[in-house]
């Protein structure tokens, strides 16, 4: 009795030991189904890097094709634009060389026209000295026009975009407006819109080719073709000469 009394603990503890051993058989295959599926996903997103590397590698080839195109596509534009540039002072030459009977000729934007001044001074005061008064006052108002500190506009929001517009509240134009009235106020604000717009910093008179028929900047193609025509009419008249003195 005493025998198999000291026996049943021993069993017991053999089949601890065999449940702790088939524990960590079963924890060691566990671990080792982890590390497999560990080195199969690092395997996996090496892949899927590599593959992202390559594809990477494609499109900043693609990239740097699309930029010289670009570029050559830049150089070509800005060639093109100092061409018409170009093209476009030469026209701008021509019809201020020339006299010529059209719709299209050179507009002196900024400059500030002196007739809106005598008119006025002639309504207002005497018309003998329309011509001198006129002609100093539009002198004074120049003066006004190129002077960069004198900056009578005002910032506002169209369509999401800020435009600057003329402040009809400056003190200087308000006295213009009392003083001779609509018309020369309206001629001295053209003008600082056209100088705000075609040289705001230096505030100097700049040549354009004009439509005068449309009121609005001529294309190279509206002047060429205007010029065009003007050279057909002397032609013609050329030619009607010949045949009357025939």
């Amino acid at each position: 009795m005493s025998t198999m009394e000291q026996t049943k603990p021993d069993e017991h503890m053999l089949k601890m030991l065999q449940v702790q051993m088939w524990e960590k058989e079963i924890l060691y295959k566990r671990i080792a189904q982890l590390e497999k599926q560990l080195d199969e996903k690092k395997a996996l997103e090496l892949d899927v890097e590599e593959r992202i590397v390559e594809r990477l590698e494609d499109k900043e080839g693609e990239i740097e094709d699309l930029e010289s195109i670009n570029q050559v596509l830049i150089v070509k534009e800005r060639r093109s634009n100092d061409e018409l540039q170009d093209a476009r002072k030469e026209l701008i030459d021509i019809f201020e060389e020339t006299f010529l009977e059209a719709g299209v000729g050179v507009k002196r934007m900024g400059e500030l026209q002196v007739e809106p001044f005598k008119d006025a001074w002639k309504r207002k005061y005497c018309p003998e000295e329309a011509d001198e008064k006129a002609t100093q006052l539009c002198s004074l108002w120049d003066d006004y026009l190129r002077n960069p500190e004198w900056h009578p506009f005002e910032v506002v929001n169209v369509g999401g975009l800020a435009m600057e517009i003329i402040d009809e509240e400056d003190s200087k134009l308000k006295e213009l407006k009392y003083e001779l009235g609509n018309e020369v106020h309206n001629a001295v604000k053209s003008a600082l819109l056209e100088l705000n717009e075609y040289n705001p910093s230096g505030r100097h008179i700049v040549r354009e080719l004009w439509n005068f028929e449309e009121g609005k900047r001529a294309t190279l193609k509206e002047g060429i073709q205007s010029m065009s025509n003007n050279l057909k009419k002397q032609k013609r008249v050329e030619r009607g000469n010949l045949s009357y003195k025939h």
